[in-house]
Order: C-alpha cells, then structure tokens, then sequence
C-alpha cells in the first residue's frame, strides 16, 4: 500500500499562483511516476502532469507554460507549481501514484480560481 497526503490548495484570483504538493509514503518501488489530475463536478478526471523517476515530464496542453512539476525523489514528494491560474483550472486536484503493478490517489484538495 502507498499513502499520498496532499496539500496546497485554495482560493486564488485570476492571474494568482498556487503550490500544491503530495508526499507518498508505505511500499514505494524504486521505478514510479507521481502525477496530478483534476476533476470537476460531472465530467471525467483527467490528466494535468505527470513525471517519471528518471524526470520525463508530461503536461496536459492547457496547462504547458503556466504549471510546472517537480519531484524530490529522496522525500518521495511531488509538487505542482501553478501560475498565471485561470478560473476554468477550478477542481479537484489529485495526487496520483503509479509503479509497475499498483495505482493509488490521494484524497484530492480543492483549487478555486475566481475573483
């Protein structure tokens, strides 16, 4: 089992900027990408950023130039800086865990973006 523990979220203005970070913690492999998605109320999860232990980054198109990942593979954390935030990036944010065999999320933190 992993356990993710996220934090950062809130409210934010147009234009703002949010950190948001997750650290794993339990039966960690020592090959794993961490990631972030997000959801809002009736529509799918999807994909913002992911990034591999050896750093290979991924980034959903609407959010390249403005979000960046980073990982600290000693502290198993990831984090999420989000800048030049938008009101339509308002949802749940997800922490995502995923090795050879196993997926875990974490309990997801809220981002609201709205003046």
């Amino acid at each position: 089992q992993v356990q993710l523990v996220e934090s950062g979220g809130g409210l934010v203005q147009p234009g703002g900027s949010l950190r948001l970070s997750c650290a794993a913690s339990g039966s960690i492999y020592n090959s794993y990408t961490m990631g972030w998605h997000r959801q809002v109320p009736g529509k799918q999860r999807d994909l913002v950023a992911r990034i591999t232990s050896g750093g290979r980054v991924v980034y959903a198109d609407s959010v390249k130039g403005r979000f960046t990942i980073s990982r600290d593979n000693a502290k198993n954390t990831v984090s999420l800086q989000m800048n030049s935030l938008k009101p339509e990036d308002t949802a749940v944010y997800y922490c995502n865990y995923n090795d050879y065999a196993h997926g875990y999320w974490g309990q997801g933190t809220q981002v609201t973006v709205s003046s």
